[in-house]
């Protein structure tokens, strides 16, 4: 735990990393504590997001109907760089999994399963949107990319954290499948780059696509429709492949997003199954390499691991 940076600090230590920092008028004083009345802080990580979108920096530093802004620390252009909005509160995590924060505070790994939503993570992580749909088939530019590592970073080293107090969206909040790349590669990432003690990182970072592990998601295939409701076996692999699903169209998405593979995902990646020409035993909506690496290959949005 510790205190939030302060607006001249989180300037000084981003551009002490070697980040090109944009200033959004009045991001100094831009929070949400006197609204909320609770205050920001003590902090205990970082929180990674893209936005689902383009040319939202301004409605990120406004916020939208129902959501006030600023609904993040950072906002991250494809071109137009890094750009500061908030020092203090702002509403980018939501509720998130309280065994999570714990972890993030601890610093312990691998982190747990988010499946909860149990704690406002807003009081005490950083946030930062990147710019991108999110769609699997948006890429990341490597400069843009290479400065969400440089973010993380410059606001771990400035707390004394290492790469095991970043966190994804979709690591802390049941349903989210933010950002879309793999956070596991990402941590490695900011941790090459505090290494450096504070050059630029070299060699130049690449996002990586999320990885299924097609075992465990067998596995959630298998368990998850005989269980209790709410019961999850394997909740990253499954919002991704019901997300992939949703996007071709065979699920529909007030199905998709709680982590569980269910008869109703059974029955839709069956459908998928057939769609690629397979039949009987080979078509009962448990996932197989083949057509699990098509599906994301199809969509963009994963790759397969055995």
């Amino acid at each position: 735990m510790a205190t939030p940076l302060s607006a001249d600090r989180m300037l000084a230590v981003l551009k002490a990393e070697g980040l090109t920092v944009h200033e959004h008028a009045g991001w100094k004083t831009h929070e949400r504590d006197d609204e909320t009345g609770k205050v920001f802080g003590p902090v205990v990580g970082v929180l990674i997001h893209h936005t689902a979108g383009h040319g939202d920096k301004e409605l990120c530093f406004n916020g939208r109907s129902g959501l006030p802004g600023p609904l993040c620390h950072g906002w991250l252009g494809k071109t137009a760089g890094l750009w500061l909005l908030s020092a203090g509160r702002a509403n980018h995590a939501g509720l998130v999994d309280l065994d999570v924060l714990n972890a993030l505070r601890s610093e312990s790994s691998p982190l747990p399963r988010d499946d909860e939503a149990n704690a406002d993570g807003n009081d005490c992580l950083y946030g930062l949107e990147i710019e991108n749909l999110g769609n699997g088939t948006d890429q990341y530019p490597v400069g843009q990319y290479t400065q969400a590592v440089l973010w993380a970073a410059a606001i771990c080293r400035a707390h004394g954290w290492t790469e095991k107090s970043v966190a994804g969206h979709k690591e802390c909040q049941p349903g989210k499948i933010d950002p879309s790349f793999d956070m596991d590669v990402f941590r490695a990432d900011v941790k090459k780059q505090l290494a450096l003690g504070g050059k630029p990182v070299t060699p130049t970072p690449t996002p990586s696509k999320p990885r299924v592990d097609l075992s465990r998601l067998v596995s959630a295939a298998k368990t998850d429709p005989g269980a209790r409701q709410g019961h999850v076996t394997y909740m990253a692999g499954v919002n991704l492949v019901e997300a992939a699903l949703v996007k071709l169209g065979y699920l529909a998405r007030t199905y998709a997003g709680d982590g569980s593979f269910g008869t109703t995902t059974v029955a839709a990646y069956a459908k998928w199954q057939r769609h690629l020409g397979y039949t009987g035993v080979d078509a009962n909506g448990i996932p197989g390499r083949a057509s699990l690496s098509k599906l994301g290959d199809r969509t963009g949005l994963f790759t397969v691991v055995a």
